[in-house]
């Protein structure tokens, strides 16, 4: 039940893509609990999504902004300001893409052009993001930068590709900033690592319902839906989170920390015991 914990705050939110994304479910938790939004995505993602269905159902703007161009992301802050009537409280960042991944290209035999298409577009677009802002001194204090991660940035997961790589380096970003813009303005800077989720951008990754019944499995919570991702960005956002900062924060119902789960082990015990009968 909303309980108005962003009322008087202005965010703004990339990446909202259709209902299935996360960024949409945090606009909608946001515009709830009481914020005024910007909502903004790249002009091709436009074209795919259906981000003015969204936009209508919240009330918010829809600035067009290519997030790996400083021009295009200083035009949506300036934008963004004039629109909500002040500094920005909160961003979310929920970009992400590998063409490695989308043409079936294995780790060890990336396109590197493709590669630093991806670095640019998952990774480097989050220090845009916030060196934009720094630029025009956009972010209000006490401010909230949030980008959403995945744990393939500390272990392998063999269909991942370069996207883990991008989301390792998306993390360091989120602490050196987060470092520079506590000092500066107390805005603290933190990335989430979400479960597998069932996006349209999630389901493109090869293998992704092994991985999502996987992780479900070993993880004693299960895991975190889309909306649940939503309302911890919420908090994220809020102040009652001043103090943190700087932090990978998994939001997975413990897979990061389970070694083996007794679900997980019958499954594997099933499977070598159907092995056996075969033979």
């Amino acid at each position: 039940m909303p309980n108005n914990i962003l009322k008087g705050k202005r965010g703004i939110i990339f990446g909202a893509l259709d209902e299935k994304s996360i960024a949409w479910k945090v606009a909608e938790h946001a515009h709830a609990e009481g914020a005024e939004i910007v909502l903004t995505n790249a002009p091709i993602a436009l074209r795919m999504g259906t981000i003015d269905k969204l936009a209508e159902q919240i009330g918010a703007k829809v600035i067009p902004a290519d997030a790996t161009s400083m021009e295009d992301l200083k035009v949506l802050y300036e934008g963004a300001m004039e629109e909500l009537g002040g500094k920005i409280d909160f961003v979310l960042h929920s970009i992400g893409m590998s063409v490695n991944v989308r043409k079936g290209k294995a780790y060890y035999e990336q396109n590197h052009d493709w590669t630093m298409k991806g670095y640019d577009v998952s990774a480097l677009s989050f220090h845009k993001t916030m060196q934009a802002a720094w630029e025009l001194d956009a972010f209000s204090e006490w401010g909230s930068v949030v980008g959403l991660s995945y744990i393939a940035a500390q272990r392998v997961f063999h269909t991942y590709n370069d996207m883990a790589d991008n989301k390792a380096v998306l993390e360091s970003i989120a602490r050196s900033f987060g470092y520079h813009y506590g000092l500066r303005r107390n805005v603290r800077v933190n990335t989430i690592s979400q479960s597998p989720t069932d996006t349209t951008a999630g389901s493109g990754v090869a293998g992704f319902d092994g991985f999502y019944r996987f992780a479900n499995d070993l993880s004693p919570l299960g895991n975190a839906s889309a909306e649940e991702c939503a309302d911890y960005c919420i908090s994220m956002f809020s102040d009652y989170t001043r103090k943190v900062t700087m932090q990978n924060l998994f939001h997975d119902g413990g897979f990061s920390f389970t070694g083996m789960s007794e679900t997980a082990m019958d499954t594997y015990m099933k499977v070598m015991e159907d092995e056996k009968k075969a033979k």
